[in-house]
């Protein structure tokens, strides 16, 4: 098995590299930029703009963009020359495209990743700032979606047909359908003062006077600002993960193994946690990397908008509306390793779950 780990830990260099060249290359070819943006301001605000787009864009070689000339900005036309090779030193975009990329390989090597073009900080900085909020986000919400879903899953398997089954598939039915966002309102509409009772908070991870109090006070704090968030990003989740579990749990009780096993007079109880269980888990392990990333880096947007929570994915939605290109591909990178990484945790998980599964055999 550590064999099989290095190897997987040498690929992640290729898969990295293949996904930020795949990534900086979509990004020549988009339309807009950091430079159009200061050009459209300059057409519309006059020379003023030369003095805050020297104190605010920063001196950031890591971006990724547009074409080296100036004739290719839109909107540049009138505008002094000196100024526009100004901002083009400033952004990073001086150099040639491929330099650019090679640059920002070598620098993200060491996990450096710049400077943002328009918040006056490092990216690292902006991450390690947004960060909390998202994996409270995903981590809560995932174990709320499996320690929901699994056991459900099971119970429907194991009374297949019957009116529980029937009426649990219904609220699932239910919970797929209600967008998550839409949940979140009649949370807050219900339970947050919006119109019936106020007794979860509206806004942020913690209070404002969170580190003034005692250390069972701030946990409380803590869990009464992420309940409402967290239940309105399960409520959709929940749903896929008991059907899945469910119909993998079907399927291995009507196999013959099984049918030996309860021939053999063992418990029920015994040749379904003893038996199926490990053999139908190893279906709803796999999908765990990707559930968490979806909830952590793309289904959390919304919900960080209305309940008002600063984290990774309104920081990276705001970054690609901004052309904030340091940003967007440190995002990127973070995102793409932790989904790598969680990927080999899966396959770990594999073999811990079911010993017979040795993937070191299977590559030879």
């Amino acid at each position: 098995m550590t064999g099989y780990i290095g190897r997987r830990l040498l690929l992640m260099i290729p898969t990295l590299l293949g996904v930020m060249l795949v990534n900086f290359v979509v990004v020549q070819f988009a339309p807009g930029g950091p430079i159009e943006r200061v050009i459209a301001q300059a057409g519309g605000l006059g020379g003023d703009v030369t003095a805050r787009v020297s104190g605010s864009a920063g001196e950031s070689t890591q971006a990724a963009g547009i074409a080296d000339t100036p004739s290719r900005y839109q909107g540049a036309q009138g505008l002094d020359p000196a100024f526009i090779a100004e901002l083009e030193k400033q952004f990073g975009f001086d150099k040639p495209a491929h330099v650019r990329f090679f640059t920002m390989l070598a620098d993200y090597a060491r996990f450096d990743f710049g400077d943002s073009f328009y918040r006056g900080m490092k990216v690292i900085d902006l991450i390690k700032q947004k960060l909390p909020v998202s994996l409270s986000l995903g981590l809560w919400t995932t174990l709320l979606v499996y320690l929901i879903s699994i056991p459900l899953g099971i119970r429907k398997a194991v009374r297949n047909g019957s009116r529980f089954d029937v009426w649990s598939s219904g609220v699932v039915v239910v919970g797929y359908a209600v967008p998550g966002f839409l949940f979140a309102v009649l949370l807050i509409v219900f339970f947050a003062g919006g119109s019936y009772l106020q007794i979860f908070p509206l806004r942020g991870l913690v209070s404002d006077d969170w580190e003034t109090f005692r250390w069972g006070a701030r946990i409380l704090d803590y869990f009464w600002h992420i309940t409402l968030p967290v239940i309105a990003m399960a409520i959709g989740g929940f749903a896929g993960l008991t059907m899945l579990t469910k119909n993998a749990f079907l399927d291995e009780i009507g196999k013959l193994y099984v049918l030996t096993a309860r021939a053999k007079g063992l418990e029920e109880r015994r040749v379904l946690y003893g038996h199926v269980f490990r053999n139908a888990i190893l279906v709803v392990v796999a999908g765990f990397p990707a559930a968490f990333i979806s909830v952590l880096f793309t289904g959390s947007l919304l919900i960080e908008v209305i309940f008002s929570l600063d984290g990774l994915g309104l920081l990276g939605f705001e970054s690609i509306l901004n052309r904030d290109y340091p940003v967007v591909f440190g995002s990127l990178f973070i995102f793409t390793l932790l989904g790598l990484i969680l990927n080999l945790v899966s396959d770990i998980a594999y073999t811990v779950i079911d010993p017979r599964i040795d993937f070191e055999a299977r590559e030879s």
